[in-house]
């Protein structure tokens, strides 16, 4: 089971890391974009870092309507797209684990199954798009797959992020199809996604520790 503390930890892995990505983040966006996404995943970092020193997560708490919260946050200190996406992601996680104080590995695979699905109903993106569901698709697949096969947390964290290096790489070829990167045209091609980048840098502060 994974604990309040263990989802704050978590959360907090995260943040901290979309803090530190700044300036990565907008060097691969300004191949493709407008070059600000460092900036937002900063600010949208900062509010949850703001989140949980001013109100955190405690024992016994819903970890469902927290995660709702987080979710509301970051929508509020980074509303562009990928803000939006992200946001988006919070919040189905939060309303399937609505009700819940700790977390189980069926559950954790929903909920990833969840943000997956937000992420391409609200991005209107599929895999093959070239967008972070071409990193986060076969991630929570895999992650879903290793838990139904018996796996540990550990082993289909690995896995999890193993999918999504390889959906990151896939995509490097492929032209983008959404979005402002998609006015480029060819110029994306060959170019590494920021979004699968991105996904892939917080998959690893999830699983990192456990």
């Amino acid at each position: 089971m994974i604990s309040a503390e263990q989802v704050m930890a978590a959360m907090q892995r995260v943040s901290e890391r979309l803090v530190a990505l700044k300036d990565d983040l907008n060097r691969l966006d300004a191949a493709m974009g407008d070059g600000d996404l460092g900036l937002s995943m900063s600010k949208g970092g900062e509010a949850l870092l703001t989140l949980m020193r001013d109100t955190p997560l405690r024992d016994g708490d819903d970890i469902g309507k927290y995660l709702a919260s987080a979710g509301a946050a970051f929508n509020r200190a980074a509303p562009s797209t990928m803000g939006t996406l992200l946001a988006t992601a919070l919040m189905r996680m939060g309303k399937e684990a609505k009700g819940a104080t700790s977390l189980d590995a069926s559950l954790l695979s929903r909920m990833i199954a969840a943000a997956d699905q937000g992420i391409q109903e609200r991005g209107k993106a599929k895999p093959g798009d070239k967008t972070i569901v071409d990193a986060l698709h076969p991630a929570a697949e895999a992650f879903a797959a290793a838990i139904a096969g018996g796996a540990s947390l550990e082993e289909a964290g690995a896995a999890m992020l193993a999918a999504a290096e390889r959906g990151r790489d896939a995509a490097i070829a492929l032209r983008s199809n959404i979005g402002r990167a998609s006015w480029v045209g060819e110029r994306t091609v060959n170019q590494l996604d920021p979004g699968t980048v991105l996904c892939v840098e917080i998959l690893k502060s999830l699983t990192q520790g456990g």
